[in-house]
């Protein structure tokens, strides 16, 4: 049997909706593993329900698809409720199983979604490459660093071509509203409702967003260059505070958009900013989204539906 299917494990969340659908599009075998969604095809998709460790649903996929996108994760970096415990229990061990399955139908190509926007923890330097080593300082950003390091011993022992993407912060249409992600989407969210933001610190913790659209470009062109391996950074390159990210979200909504500052925890990132370079010199890639036109379209998208 010819294997030209793309199996997105966890693929129902922000990024791998969007990577679906635009694999779709491409007239790709697409299929998604995730827990709770409806089995079935729907939009040239076919879904399956179950868990990225569950062998019996696993493996027949595996012996249809040659690439493998893992996007699934339980965790954020701004988890309230984080522990290492609980990062083992949810991410890794299932990850280690994962892999275990994926022993005897080894996929020719390997993506991992990781984090470029915490694992590097409080980087020497800005913008910050895949060079400098990483130094996490949240239970999130070490089992991000773990998982890498799982998929790299699988890569070697298997012959598979594997290529980690570390994104940077997501933001964009289609984001779904979720307790510790996606600051871009929360504070629209408020300005829409009309409610108080609530943000960690003073505003001046510096982020790279990355718009949705890039994102996607970066796992296709990351799926379609198998000679790319290793890990490769993506993000805009240019920093923004949290009190200027506000700013624009004011200007963009036309609203007031009150603040109420919260004391910071020792986990969270001061600053980071991404350099991309690797992956625009090996697959073309860059940014195209300008943070305050992406923030025009998620409104739009969030207020009219489009």
């Amino acid at each position: 049997m010819t294997r030209r299917g793309i199996l997105l494990i966890g693929g129902t969340g922000f990024l791998g909706t969007a990577l679906a659908r635009t694999l779709a599009a491409d007239d790709r075998e697409v299929h998604v593993l995730a827990r709770g969604v409806e089995p079935g095809q729907r939009a040239g998709i076919r879904y399956h329900c179950g868990s990225q460790d569950e062998a019996l649903i696993v493996a027949p996929l595996l012996k249809t698809c040659d690439t493998v996108v893992h996007l699934a994760a339980n965790s954020t970096p701004g988890s309230a409720s984080a522990s290492l415990l609980s990062e083992i229990e949810q991410n890794l061990l299932p990850t280690a199983r994962l892999l275990g399955i994926m022993e005897s139908t080894p996929p020719a190509r390997l993506l991992f979604i990781s984090s470029g926007g915490s694992l590097y923890g409080n980087p020497q330097h800005l913008p910050v490459g895949e060079q400098h080593g990483t130094s996490p300082i949240s239970c999130h950003a070490a089992g991000k660093v773990s998982q890498e390091a799982f998929f790299t011993t699988f890569a070697h022992s298997h012959n598979t071509s594997l290529a980690v993407l570390r994104p940077s912060n997501l933001y964009g249409p289609g984001q779904p509203l979720r307790a510790g992600f996606g600051i871009v989407r929360t504070i629209l969210e408020k300005a829409r409702r009309g409610d108080p933001i609530e943000i960690r610190g003073d505003g001046s913790a510096v982020r790279d967003y990355l718009y949705i659209d890039d994102a996607v470009d970066a796992c296709r062109r990351l799926i379609d260059t198998p000679q790319a391996t290793g890990p490769y950074n993506a993000g805009s390159g240019s920093g923004v505070s949290i009190a200027t990210l506000i700013r624009l979200c004011r200007e963009t909504t036309d609203r007031t958009i009150p603040v109420i500052h919260q004391s910071a925890p020792n986990t969270d990132v001061r600053a980071i900013v991404l350099d991309s370079s690797r992956l625009a010199e090996e697959t073309g890639w860059k940014a195209e989204m300008a943070l305050s036109a992406g923030i025009a379209r998620t409104w739009r998208w969030l207020t009219e539906g489009f």
